[in-house]
């Protein structure tokens, strides 16, 4: 354990003042880093394999919710203060009063993540971590079996994306389909089409049919594709898709959130 003394020492830069782009570290990924908060997500984190690296940890949390993580991770430095200097030190007050900076893995090839899948969600371009992270939670939650992102997606491993599912960033299998946008738009719904999946687009069209349609339920393997918040999926996307499927609305609303879109679609889908 070691008390922090000095808010400007190097050792917590991880915590403190690096940014999320500088930890994921894209011109050398073998060396990047995320932010794992709370004791749960944690714990998830490490029963999944990811490497501990440093633990920033509230005091009191020491012989609370704390402990058992703590246990697991007793060849590397933690770092411990009041709630209020570590709220003081990173600028946000810590979920449990709990950080860990954990190492990346690579991630596995699009065709590894689907060998076994029946039902996967794909997400274009949503570029909010809440909305990632709430996904995915929905996912896990409603038998979906993987998720695929478009390179425009915000990163799982974000902190708030995986504080937000709960930890299920760690326990549903996940990668990028193409590192770019381009790779998706050009080539993304003909690699599904070939890895045996039908594909469902949630978008408003003339020509949507209901979520509940019972086509959509006998397909053996099916894709289920969301847009980015606002102005939802590519219209290339759409058209090349084998359906397009709509949740009916009521009281003059349009739309849902993309988050609460995808647990309605996972729930009727996923069954």
């Amino acid at each position: 354990m070691i008390e922090i003394t000095d808010f400007h020492a190097p050792e917590l830069d991880i915590f403190a003042r690096k940014t999320e782009a500088q930890l994921l570290n894209k011109d050398h990924p073998e060396e990047g880093m995320f932010i794992a908060e709370s004791p749960k997500v944690i714990e998830r984190a490490l029963n999944a394999g990811y490497t501990p690296v440093a633990v920033l940890v509230e005091k009191k949390q020491i012989e609370g919710e704390a402990a058992s993580v703590l246990a697991r991770c007793d060849e590397i430095p933690v770092y411990t203060a009041e709630f209020d200097v570590l709220a003081q030190l990173t600028g946000f007050k810590l979920t449990r009063g709990m950080l860990c900076a954990m190492r990346r893995r690579g991630l596995p090839e699009v065709e590894k993540v689907c060998q076994n899948a029946k039902k996967v969600a794909v997400l274009e371009n949503v570029m909010n971590p809440t909305n990632v992270g709430a996904i995915f939670r929905s996912a896990a939650a409603l038998n979906m079996d993987a998720v695929l992102l478009t390179g425009g997606c915000s990163n799982p491993l974000y902190r708030r994306a995986s504080r937000v599912s709960m930890g299920t960033v760690f326990q549903i299998p996940w990668t990028f389909i193409g590192e770019k946008q381009e790779d998706w738009i050009e080539n993304g719904i003909r690699r599904l089409h070939g890895l045996g999946f039908q594909t469902a687009a949630l978008a408003l069209s003339d020509d949507s049919v209901s979520i509940d349609d019972k086509r959509l339920r006998e397909e053996k393997k099916l894709a289920i594709i969301l847009g980015t918040e606002g102005d939802g999926l590519a219209e290339q996307t759409i058209a090349e898709c084998d359906y397009t499927v709509k949740i009916p609305m009521t009281h003059g609303v349009d739309s849902l959130n993309v988050a609460a879109a995808s647990a309605v679609a996972f729930w009727e889908l996923g069954r």
